[in-house]
């Protein structure tokens, strides 16, 4: 180890050399105690409102949008592909291309996406293919399913009492606060005044 003397020297070669870079040396302690902020820090996240949906901004736009209800993975990569939008972080995009994004999620059998990929395919009422999106996806299906019980089909009866509809078995499943297995009465205590007479025979 060096003496005293050496360590002064040492002390005294940093000092000028602060001098020269033209940073005094308080200055100096006071950056190099001040914590660099962390890349993942200076990243802010971004929530964006899109398609009646919070969607996260740091993500992929195909990833970011299969968030919406009614748009699938293969939905995503359609949309991505018409909109030109490639490997894209949805944060990244002006607000120009957002919007432009938002039509084609909420109207994208407009962009000549295939009939066998729409969600609501020749409509009973209107007889159009369509593909729904959020919203209107949600009130579609509560109108089928209250048309379903108006008429008292099979589906609607189940519908309507709670129980599964597509032919699963109920023996085992679906019981949770529904059916009770057998359940034995209890026997009520007998009266004071009884139990003198039992005695009495």
């Amino acid at each position: 180890m060096g003496s005293d003397a050496d360590l002064r020297k040492l002390e005294a070669k940093i000092r000028k050399k602060e001098e020269e870079k033209g940073v005094k040396p308080a200055e100096a302690q006071q950056e190099k105690e001040k914590p660099k902020p962390k890349k993942e820090e200076m990243k802010s996240v971004n929530i964006l409102r899109m398609a009646e949906t919070n969607l996260d901004g740091n993500r992929k736009v195909i990833d970011a949008i299969r968030k919406v209800r009614g748009i699938s993975y293969m939905t995503a990569s359609v949309v991505v592909e018409v909109g030109g939008f490639g490997g894209r972080r949805l944060g990244e995009l002006s607000d120009e291309e957002r919007a432009k994004l938002e039509d084609i999620v909420m109207h994208i059998d407009r962009y000549g996406l295939p009939a066998w990929m729409c969600n609501r395919r020749r409509d009973p009422r209107t007889g159009k293919t369509v593909h729904l999106a959020v919203s209107e996806l949600d009130f579609a299906q509560k109108t089928d399913i209250d048309f379903m019980k108006k008429l008292r089909t099979y589906k609607g009866i189940r519908h309507g009492l709670g129980l599964p509809v597509r032919g699963q078995r109920t023996r085992s499943s679906f019981r949770k606060g529904r059916s009770v297995g057998v359940v034995r009465k209890k026997e009520a205590p007998a009266k004071a005044g009884e139990k003198s007479d039992e005695k009495k025979k």
